[in-house]
């Protein structure tokens, strides 16, 4: 029997395990990468593991997220990532080389290789042929100081491709249609596979664009064959000896094949407030739109911004939109100086903003009050823009440049009435390649002092797992609750080194009036309790989203489905992770009861669930939980880094 694509990079990588689906198993980690907003928790856990140096093939630690420097505390964290780099032999990519996933792709991501990063779309390597996934910062530093990852063996879904995209019809589209067919949650465990003879005719930057977007579905990653396109984008990026052929036998066995046929699809939107609800163009009408954004790692390629360039040239924004350009990277922004298209943006009337993450994390250009917002961008949480009221809407870089010209929600296709034909772009053969913004290590720097801020503190360290939880359900949610409703990003994000404050920020979106409620109870002596609905977490890898529910005294978190990345976070930070066995027990649950979960170590032995007594209400349910017998010991320790202190003595 033949391999798929998964199989064939798994088997080269497992070190602990078996390849068995749904065990689990650990992989040797090649490259990783952090950007700032994550990076420097990450480099603080890393220090506290005394390794003299990074053992990965290589590790990159970008800036890209805090780059609107309002305040002493974002400059101070670059300062100290940049010297933690030199310290233990990292890459260091500076503020305004660009994008993590957009400068990875570009300058250091290899076919058949692994990738573990600190960011949530980090499978915009798939596009490339890696196996590339997303994990909270203390799992890539436990890769960076030379231990596995552990995933569990993923089921494989084939994504077949058929056809060719029409004009005015995106690689955006495409994954669009995917969230369309398989939606935000359900997906945990499974890997996206493309293929089929439409994959010929996606360039890489469009199959990064979708296999970025993976990321909404809540697969593990999603990846692309490395082919002769993968060559042609290596080639041009001067790296063609890093290209090797990769693309499933012609037996290649699937858990389920899906097939799309290219040429049907249609524009696309993902209307308010999630990616998962899909929307045509056409069938949203004229919409009246105050702002169009373009850029985030999602669609900030040569390739989407020379689209764009093209579509506006010659033509003024609309008096009524605020037109806001990200370009994903230094590298783009070259590229299109030399090809003479940048100056499309600035005649326009567009808003050249920082080669970062900016509008997409809502650090930058939140739009005005209930506007409607078009965003190339991946997501469209609630309140994400930075602005609650407003409508964010996620759209190829052809819609949106069709809503800067029209001031509306335009169906692309209609500007061919306008007399605008579609531009198809060609991938350049040659890039314009400048990487003196990378600081690379030098041999002689292990003495080096680390710089570090007033705003950076220790790790908080979390207790062992107590044999018996007391505690009030200090909030109970509903389903699909993000990591941006549990600690937000934006404005408040410059305090991720600082956790008791980030601390006091914690499910703000939801209720403003959590962390003074947790801090109560922690300081009664009872413990804090976390009670929610469908795909729990779902959305960026922000371990914070974990680690400061943990420090103020959440030990265990109840719900009818967890999102994979946040379920390892809080196992990482000592949080026992529970799923209601009867998902009616939900229903029976109200805010500040009191629960009580008895003999959790006898029953992580015998292998059996665990009674929750309700004993507000005097009932009584049953939990379940999935957790391999090292997740069981980490708990037991009170986290990983507690774990791996107790393995080393």
């Amino acid at each position: 029997m033949g391999k798929n694509i998964v199989e064939k990079i798994l088997s080269g990588h497992i070190v602990e395990g078996k390849p068995e689906k749904g065990s689990e198993i650990g992989i040797k980690i090649d490259q990783t990468l952090t950007q700032d907003a994550t990076g420097t928790m990450a480099y603080l856990q890393f220090e506290a593991m005394g390794v003299p140096k990074v053992k990965t093939e290589l590790s990159v630690s970008y800036v890209d997220h805090n780059t609107v420097q309002i305040g002493f505390e974002n400059a101070d964290d670059h300062k100290y990532l940049q010297s933690v780099a030199a310290k233990y032999g990292i890459v260091y990519s500076r503020a305004g080389n660009g994008i993590c996933h957009q400068v990875q792709l570009e300058r250091f991501g290899k076919p058949g290789k692994t990738l573990l990063g600190s960011d949530s779309h980090t499978p915009t390597g798939g596009g490339i042929g890696m196996m590339a996934i997303g994990a909270g910062g203390l799992d890539v530093a436990v890769a960076m100081a030379g231990g596995p990852f552990f995933l569990t063996y993923p089921k494989v879904i084939k994504i077949n491709l058929t056809g060719k995209l029409k004009n005015w019809v995106a690689a955006k589209d495409v994954i669009l249609k995917v969230l369309e067919i398989f939606s935000t949650k359900g997906n945990v465990g499974c890997v996206f596979e493309y293929g089929g003879p439409g994959i010929k005719t996606l360039s890489v930057p469009e199959r990064a664009t979708i296999t970025n977007m993976g990321a909404e579905c809540g697969v593990t990653t999603s990846v692309f064959p490395s082919d002769e396109v993968t060559k042609e984008f290596l080639r041009a990026q001067d790296r063609e000896e890093d290209w090797i052929e990769l693309i499933a036998d012609e037996d290649a066995e699937y858990d389920k094949i899906v097939d799309i046929d290219l040429s049907a699809l249609v524009p696309l939107a993902a209307t308010p407030h999630s990616p998962g609800n899909i929307s045509t163009v056409k069938e949203l009408g004229e919409i009246d739109v105050d702002q169009v954004c373009i850029g985030s790692c999602t669609n900030s390629s040569y390739k989407d911004m020379m689209t764009v360039a093209k579509i506006i040239k010659g033509r003024k924004l609309h008096p009524n939109v605020s037109f806001v350009v990200a370009p994903g990277s230094k590298q783009v922004i070259e590229n299109l100086l030399r090809d003479g298209e940048f100056d499309s943006f600035i005649s326009s009337g567009a808003r050249i903003a920082e080669s970062a993450c900016g509008f997409c994390i809502g650090n930058s250009q939140s739009p005005k009050t209930n506007a409607v917002s078009l965003r190339t961008s991946n997501r469209n949480f609630y309140g994400r823009s930075g602005t609650k009221s407003a409508n964010a809407y996620l759209v190829s870089p052809e819609t949106a440049a069709a809503a800067v010209i029209t001031g509306k929600f335009t169906d692309p296709r209609d500007l061919e009435k306008m007399g605008i034909k579609y531009p198809r772009i060609e991938m350049p053969a040659k890039f314009y390649i400048d990487d003196s913004m990378f600081i690379f290590p030098e041999k002689g720097q292990d003495k080096i002092e680390i710089y570090r801020g007033p705003n950076i503190g220790d790790p908080p360290a979390a207790e062992p797992l107590k044999d018996k939880i007391t505690g009030k359900v200090t909030l109970k949610v509903e389903d699909k609750i993000t990591t941006d409703h549990i600690i937000p990003a934006g404005s408040k994000m410059k305090y991720r080194s600082n956790v008791p404050k980030y601390s006091e920020f914690l499910f703000e979106v939801v209720d403003p009036t959590f962390h003074d409620r947790a801090k109560v109870i922690k300081e009664s002596g009872m413990d804090n309790i976390i009670v929610a609905g469908f795909s729990y977490g779902q959305g960026s890898s922000r371990e914070h989203a974990a680690l400061c529910p943990m420090y103020m005294g959440v030990k265990a978190v109840l719900a009818k489905s967890m999102e994979r990345i946040h379920n390892a976070n809080l196992i990482n930070f000592g949080i026992l992770p529970l799923n209601f066995k009867d998902e009616s027990a939900y229903d029976n649950i109200d805010q500040a009861d009191e629960l009580e979960i008895s003999d959790i170590k006898a029953a992580f032995i015998a292998g059996k669930n665990l009674i929750v007594k309700n004993k507000t209400k005097g009932t009584e349910f049953e939990v379940t939980y999935e957790l391999s017998d090292r997740q069981k010991e980490i708990l037991l320790a009170g986290g990983t880094l507690a774990f791996m202190k107790k393995k080393a003595n």
